[in-house]
C-alpha cells in the first residue's frame, strides 16, 4: 500500500493547491501543516492566517453552531478534496500466497520429495530386463503390464498432498475473511456525535468529513484531527502519540489542537474537524508504517489485526495506561496476550511431544525395513549386488522410506491447530448472536476457565434506566415524587435550574420510539433520572437550557472519579455568579453548611444535622437499593471574582436544595445468570462506585450475597486500609486475607478495581491460579480491563477507551451474556478435547499397525495413500465435525478446569487406550488370519508393484469404519452413556460422517491401483460395517469401568504437562490426607454425639431416680452438648462447616453463627 498511496495523495494535493481546493478557502496541505503546530503557536497562527476559529469555519463553509447542512453532494465533494476518514487496510493475502505457506510444512515436503523419487524410478526401466538374479525384486511384477502402473503410487501421494495443502489454505483464507468481517463489525460499532443542520446526530466514524462540528466528551477516542471551538475543563491523554502520560489541558484560547487517536479523559467540548483519515496525525504515522514496505512486515502484522477506519486508529493506543515507549508497551501487551491462551500452550506442547514420538517410530520403521531386506537378500541368500539391479533395490528403499514418512504423517496431528482455529472461529461467529463481540480470539477460550468475575453494577447487573423515585426536599422525606404545589416555589425554581443547567447538554429525554413505550434516555443515565424528575415536577428542562445555551456557561467542573461531583457556574444578570453542584450525597453534604427549609429559606446545617440526615434519609434510601444524589448551590459576589482554579475553596460552603433517590432496577435475567455462575464454580464480585448500602441491597437482589452467609461488603476506604501497610504500599498477603470472602466493593476508585484484579490474579492462596474476568465501561476502567484475563467492555454505555482495552465487547451490556461467553469458552475446550480423544486413538492405532506390519511383513498393511486419506478424515473432517458441537447448559454444571489441569483427563486416557486396544485386536486378527476367515488370497509378502489384494482392502475398510463410529463415541468426554445425545442439533457432524462414508465406498469400489483397493462384495462390506459398529458397543463397555480401578491412568493424564507433574502429585496426596482427616473428624463427631446421648440418658435415669427437676437436667444436658460442639469446632478449624452438617436434630445444633 505504502508509496503508491502516498504518491496518490501528493498528486491530488498538488492539483488541489492550484485551485485552492475546490472552492474551499484553504487546501489540504495547509490544514495538514496547521495541525502540526501546538499550543500558543497554533493559536497565533489560526488568529493571523484565518482570523480565529470562526474565520476557519467560514473558509471551510461550515457554521460553528449549526455544523454542515448534510447535503450529499457537499459531503462527497469534501471527501474528494480532503479525503475520507478511512485508513486503507493492508491487502489480505491471496489464496496462492496461503497455498505457498501451507506447502512450507516439513512433513509435506518430505513426502513430496519421496513421491518424486518414486515417480522418477518407476519411469526408469533397468537394463538386464527381468534378470532373476535381482532376488525377489521382479517376481510376479510383469503380469498384465502392472509394471507400467508403478508411477501411480507416487502420483497419488502428490495428489493427496495437493488436497491437504488446498484444505489448509482454504481454512486459513476463510479464517482471515472472518477476521476481517469481525473487524469491520467492530468499526461499524464506533460512532461519534456530530452537529449537522443544528441537530446532534451519531455518525459512523468513517462518515465524518473535514468541516464537521464534532462534540467531544469524556471517554471518547477522537476519530479525526480538529481545532477546539469551545470546551469545559477538557483534558486529553495524548500518550498514544507523544508518550507523555500526563493529561494535557485543552482550551480554545491556549491549546486548541485535538489529535486523532487520543483519549478524552475529562470534560467536554466542540471541535471543528480539520483533517481526516490518512491526513490526520495517526493516519500520517500509518502511511509511514506502510511506506516502510516489506522490512516493516513485522510491524504491519500488528497493524493488520485491525483493518479499516477507526479500529485502525485505535492501534497505536496500546498504551492506555500511558506507556513511555510505544514499542515497549506493544511488546509487553503482546507477550501478556500470548502467554494468556492456556489451551494453545498445552496443545503446542502436546503436538511437539507426539511429533517427536512419531519421528522416532518412523525412523525405526525405515531402519528395520532396510535391514530386514538387506540381511534377507545379501546375507541369508548370499546374492551379490549387481549393478543392473541397483535401480530395483533403490525402488525398494524408496518404498520403505515412503512407508516411514507415512507413519510420521499419521503420527503428527496437523489437525490440532486446525481444530482450535475452526472451533474458535465457529464460536466467535455464534457468540455474535449471543451479544458477545470477541476482539481477541483467545479470550473466548480463556473465558471457559474463568473462576472469578468482577462486575460493575450500573448497566451490567441493572437495567441502566434511572428513575427518581424518592426525594427529600424542604425538610420532608417524600416516598414518591411529590406534587409540585407542595414544594416552595423558590426551592422548585432553584431545583429545576440546578438540574437542567448542571448536566451535560447532550443528555436528553426523548419521546418513546413505540407507542406506549418508555421515553428514550440519551446520554448519562443518572442525569436522565434527574431530568425525569424535572419533567415529573411538570417543568421543562429544555426551556431553561434555551435561555442559557452551553456557550454561556461560565465554567464547568466536570464529573470525575476523584471529585464524585459535577458543578456548573453561571453569570447572573447582576454580574454575580451562581454555582450549581450535584453528586454523591455523602460527599456533597459534607460540603454543605446550609439547607433550604420548608419555606425555601436557607437554614444552618451542622455536622450533627448531617449525621441525622444520613441516618434518617440517606441510609433508608440506600438500603432500598437507591442511588442518592444531592443537589446544592452557592452564590458568589461579582467583585472580587473568585479564583476558579482553587477548587477546594470554591466547592465548599454550599446550600443543599434536595436529596434525590434514584432507582436503577436489577435486570430481570441477572439473578438467574448469577446463580448459574455460582453453580459453575465462578465467584461473582460486585465492584461499584455506589454507596455501600445501595450496593449491598442490589447484591442481595441479584443473589451475589445471601443473608446469613459469611462474606465481606466493604467500601474503597476500608479496602485500602486492610491491604496497605504502614507505608501505604499494597501487600499481597494482606490482599489474600481480603479477597476470598469479598463479594461487594463499594465506593471504589478505578485504582481499587485494578488492585483487586491484580491481587486475585497474583494470589497463591489456592493451588489453581485464579482466572479473572472483569467488566468495565468508563475510561478509567482501562487498566483493570487490560490486567484481567478477559476484559468485557460495555457496547452501549462503554467509552471507546474501555472498548479498546477489552477482549470482548458486550453489545447489549447484559451480565447474562457473560454467562453465554463462559458456556462458549468451555465448549471450545471440550471440543478440542473431543477432537484430541478421537485423533490420538487413530494415531496410536495407525502408527502401531504401520510399524508392526512393516516389521513383520515388510510392508505396511495401510498404504501411503490410504494413510493420507485416513489423515484427511481424522484431521480436517473430524476437526470440523467435533469442533462445531453447539454448547449445552450442562457445561455450566461443572467447576472450571484450572490452568494446570492436564489436557487429557483420565477418562479420556481410558477411552483412548480402550478403543486403541479394540482396533488393534481387530486389525491384527484380520491381518494374520483374515484370509482364512474370508477365504481369500493372502495379501502378505506381496512383491513390488503387485495388484491390490482384497485382504488388505478389507483391513483398510474396517479401519476407516471403526474411525467413523469412534467419531460418534468421541462426542462425549466425561464418560456419559448416551453418545447420540443431541447429535441432530449438529448438522455439520451428521453430514460429515455420512459424506465420509460415501467417499469411502467410492474409494474402495473404484479406487483401484492409486488407493491400493480392490472392490468388495456386499457380504464383506457388511462385515466391515459390523466390525466398525462394534466400537459403539465397546464404548459402553469402557465407560462401565470406573476410573478408580485404573490407577495408572493418573500419570497418563499428565501427558501434556510434564513440568508440572510434581506439583500435581503433591496435590493428590494432599487430597488423600484431607479425605482421611475428614473421615477421622466424622468419626470424632459421631463419637461425641454418641457420648452425649449416653450422658443424656444417664442424666434422665438419674433424674427420675433422684426426683430432681427434669428442667435442670435438660439445662445441664444442653450445656454438655454445646461443649461437645465446641470441641469439634476446635479440633477441626478447616472443616468448621461440618459441625452443622453432622449434628443430628436431637443434639441441638450450635447456632449457625458458630459454624
Amino acid at each position: 500500500m505504502g508509496d503508491m498511496t502516498n504518491n496518490d495523495f501528493y498528486t491530488k494535493n498538488q492539483r488541489n493547491d492550484s485551485n485552492h481546493a475546490g472552492g474551499f478557502g484553504c487546501s489540504l496541505m495547509e490544514l495538514r501543516s496547521l495541525m502540526e503546530l501546538r499550543g500558543t503557536e497554533a493559536v497565533v497562527k489560526i488568529q493571523e492566517d484565518y482570523g480565529g476559529v470562526e474565520g476557519l469555519c467560514q473558509r471551510l463553509k461550515t457554521s460553528p453552531t449549526e455544523g454542515l447542512d448534510g447535503d450529499a453532494t457537499d459531503l462527497d465533494k469534501r471527501k474528494e478534496v480532503f479525503g475520507q476518514n478511512l485508513i486503507p487496510p493492508k491487502k489480505p493475502k491471496t489464496f496462492l500466497q496461503l497455498v505457498w505457506e501451507a506447502l512450507q510444512d516439513v512433513t509435506l515436503i518430505i513426502l513430496e520429495i519421496a513421491a518424486l523419487i518414486s515417480l522418477g524410478l518407476s519411469f526408469y526401466q533397468p537394463p538386464g530386463e527381468g534378470s532373476e538374479s535381482c532376488g525377489t525384486a521382479n517376481a510376479g511384477a510383469e503380469d498384465e503390464g502392472e509394471a507400467e502402473a508403478g508411477w501411480i503410487e507416487g502420483a497419488a501421494i502428490l495428489l493427496s498432498v495437493v488436497c491437504v495443502v488446498l484444505v489448509t489454505a482454504f481454512n486459513d483464507w476463510s479464517k482471515e475473511k472472518q477476521f476481517r468481517g469481525l473487524q469491520s463489525r467492530i468499526e461499524q460499532e464506533q460512532r461519534f456525535q456530530v452537529v449537522r443542520g443544528g441537530q446532534v446526530i451519531q455518525l459512523p466514524v468513517s462518515d465524518i468529513v473535514t468541516g464537521d462540528i464534532a462534540q467531544v466528551k469524556y471517554g471518547d477516542l477522537l476519530p479525526a484531527d480538529g481545532i477546539l471551538i469551545q470546551s469545559n475543563d477538557l483534558k486529553i491523554d495524548e500518550s498514544s502519540l507523544t508518550g507523555e502520560s500526563d493529561h494535557v489541558r485543552k482550551s480554545a484560547d491556549k491549546d486548541p489542537m485535538l489529535l486523532s487517536g487520543t483519549h478524552v479523559m475529562e470534560g467536554s467540548g466542540r471541535m471543528l474537524v480539520t483533517a481526516v483519515g490518512v491526513n490526520s496525525q495517526t493516519g500520517i504515522i500509518f502511511t509511514l508504517l506502510g511506506a516502510g514496505g516489506e522490512e516493516e512486515e513485522k510491524k504491519e502484522k500488528k497493524v493488520k489485526k485491525q483493518d479499516g477506519a477507526a479500529a485502525m486508529e485505535m492501534q497505536p493506543l496500546k498504551s492506555a495506561e500511558g506507556g513511555e515507549a510505544d514499542d515497549k508497551e506493544k511488546k509487553k501487551t503482546n507477550v501478556s496476550k500470548k502467554e494468556k491462551s492456556v489451551l494453545q500452550g498445552k496443545l503446542t506442547k502436546l503436538a511437539v511431544q507426539i511429533g517427536k514420538a512419531g519421528l522416532v517410530m518412523s525412523a525405526i520403521t525405515v531402519i528395520i525395513l532396510v535391514l530386514y531386506f538387506s540381511i534377507d537378500n545379501f546375507v541369508l541368500q548370499k546374492k551379490p549386488w549387481l549393478p543392473e539391479c541397483t535401480p530395483v533395490y533403490i525402488q525398494y528403499f524408496v518404498k520403505f522410506f515412503i512407508i516411514g514418512v507415512t507413519v510420521l504423517v499419521v503420527a503428527v496431528p496437523e489437525g490440532l491447530p486446525l481444530a482450535v482455529t475452526i472451533s474458535l472461529a465457529y464460536s466467535v461467529k455464534k457468540m455474535m448472536k449471543d451479544n458477545n463481540l470477541v476482539r481477541h480470539l483467545d479470550a473466548c477460550e480463556t473465558m471457559g476457565n474463568a473462576t472469578a468475575i468482577c462486575s460493575d453494577k450500573t448497566g451490567t447487573l441493572t437495567t441502566n434506566r434511572m428513575t427518581a423515585v424518592q426525594c427529600y426536599v424542604g425538610d420532608v422525606h417524600y416516598k414518591q415524587i411529590p406534587d409540585p404545589s407542595s414544594i416552595p416555589h423558590k426551592t422548585l425554581d432553584l431545583l429545576v435550574n440546578a438540574i437542567s443547567l448542571n448536566s451535560a447538554y447532550t443528555t436528553k429525554i426523548l419521546p418513546p420510539d413505540k407507542e406506549g413505550g418508555l421515553p428514550k434516555q440519551v446520554g448519562n443515565k443518572t442525569e436522565c433520572g434527574l431530568l425525569g424528575l424535572v419533567l415529573d415536577l411538570k417543568r421543562d428542562y429544555q426551556t431553561v437550557r434555551n435561555q442559557i445555551p452551553e456557550e454561556k456557561l461560565y465554567k464547568v467542573y466536570t464529573f470525575n472519579s476523584v471529585r464524585k461531583s459535577m458543578s456548573t457556574i453561571i453569570k447572573l444578570p447582576d454580574s454575580s455568579f451562581r454555582m450549581y453542584s450535584k453528586g454523591a450525597s455523602e460527599i456533597v453534604l459534607k460540603k454543605c453548611t446550609r439547607i433550604l427549609n420548608e419555606a425555601g429559606e436557607p437554614r444552618v446545617f451542622r455536622p450533627r444535622d448531617r449525621d441525622e440526615m444520613v441516618k434518617k434519609v440517606i441510609e433508608p434510601m440506600a438500603c432500598e437499593g437507591l442511588r442518592t444524589i444531592c443537589v446544592a448551590y452557592r452564590d458568589f459576589p461579582a467583585d472580587p471574582e473568585p479564583n476558579w482554579e482553587d477548587e477546594n475553596n470554591i466547592l465548599t460552603d454550599l446550600t443543599a436544595i434536595c436529596v434525590v433517590g434514584i432507582e436503577d432496577p436489577v435486570r430481570p435475567e441477572v439473578p438467574d445468570a448469577i446463580q448459574k455462575c455460582q453453580r459453575a464454580g465462578i465467584t461473582v464480585r460486585m465492584v461499584t462506585g455506589d454507596n455501600i448500602n445501595t450496593a449491598r441491597a442490589i447484591a442481595i437482589k441479584c443473589g451475589i450475597i445471601h443473608p446469613g452467609e459469611d462474606f465481606l461488603c466493604i467500601d474503597g476506604k476500608e479496602f485500602n486500609r486492610r491491604i496497605r501497610n504502614e507505608k501505604g504500599e499494597v501487600e499481597q498477603e494482606r490482599i489474600d486475607k481480603v479477597w476470598p470472602k469479598l463479594r461487594v466493593l463499594a465506593r471504589s476508585s478505578p485504582t481499587d478495581k485494578h488492585t483487586l484484579v491484580k491481587g486475585i490474579i497474583d494470589s497463591t492462596l489456592v493451588e489453581q491460579r485464579q482466572v479473572v474476568a472483569v467488566t468495565g465501561d468508563g475510561t478509567n476502567d482501562g487498566p483493570a480491563l487490560k490486567k484481567a484475563d478477559v476484559g468485557f467492555a460495555m457496547g452501549i454505555a462503554g467509552t471507546d477507551v474501555a472498548k479498546e482495552a477489552s477482549d470482548i465487547i458486550l453489545t447489549d451490556d447484559n451480565f447474562s451474556s457473560i454467562v453465554k461467553a463462559v458456556m462458549w469458552g468451555r465448549n471450545v475446550y471440550d471440543s478440542i478435547s473431543k477432537f484430541l480423544q478421537f485423533q490420538l486413538t487413530v494415531n496410536v492405532v495407525a502408527v502401531i499397525v504401520a510399524f508392526t506390519g512393516a516389521c513383520i511383513t515388510q510392508d505396511s498393511p495401510l498404504k501411503a495413500v490410504q494413510m493420507l486419506w485416513v489423515n484427511l478424515i481424522m484431521d480436517t473432517f473430524a476437526s470440523l465435525a467435533l469442533a462445531t458441537e453447539p454448547p449445552t447448559e450442562s457445561l455450566l454444571m461443572r467447576k472450571p478446569y484450572g490452568r494446570n489441569k492436564p489436557l487429557i483427563s483420565s477418562t479420556m486416557t481410558k477411552n483412548i487406550l480402550g478403543h486403541g486396544v479394540y482396533q488393534l485386536i481387530i486389525i491384527f486378527t484380520l491381518l494374520f488370519v483374515g484370509e482364512q476367515i474370508f477365504d481369500i488370497d493372502s495379501g502378505r509378502n506381496a512383491p513390488l508393484h503387485s495388484p491390490p489384494s482384497e485382504h488388505y482392502t478389507i483391513i483398510f475398510n474396517t479401519f476407516v469404519m471403526m474411525q467413523l463410529f469412534n467419531e460418534i463415541n468421541a462426542r462425549k468426554i466425561h464418560g456419559e452413556r448416551n453418545v447420540f445425545d443431541g447429535i441432530f442439533r449438529n448438522p455439520i457432524f451428521c453430514s460429515i460422517v455420512l459424506g465420509t462414508f460415501a467417499i469411502q465406498v467410492v474409494i474402495v469400489q473404484f479406487g483401484g491401483k492409486p488407493f491400493s483397493c480392490s472392490p468388495l462384495d456386499l457380504e464383506k462390506w457388511m462385515w466391515c460395517v459390523f466390525l466398525g459398529m462394534g466400537e459403539l458397543v465397546w464404548g459402553q463397555v469402557i465407560s462401565s469401568i470406573p476410573n478408580s480401578k485404573l490407577r495408572f491412568l493418573r500419570g497418563a493424564g499428565q501427558l501434556s504437562k510434564k513440568d508440572e507433574l510434581p506439583e500435581e502429585e503433591m496435590n493428590e496426596d494432599q487430597e488423600e490426607i484431607d479425605h482421611a482427616e475428614r473421615e477421622l473428624r466424622r468419626g470424632q463427631i459421631l463419637w461425641f454425639r454418641g457420648l452425649s446421648r449416653i450422658q443424656t440418658q444417664i442424666e434422665v435415669v438419674n433424674t427420675f431416680k433422684s426426683g430432681t427437676s427434669f428442667q435442670g437436667a435438660l439445662r445441664r444436658q444442653s450445656s454438655t452438648t454445646s461443649q461437645n460442639q465446641d470441641v469439634t469446632n476446635v479440633s477441626s478449624p478447616s472443616h468448621v462447616s461440618l459441625c452443622n452438617a453432622f449434628s443430628s436434630p436431637t443434639s441441638t445444633a450450635a447456632p449457625s453463627g458458630q459454624c
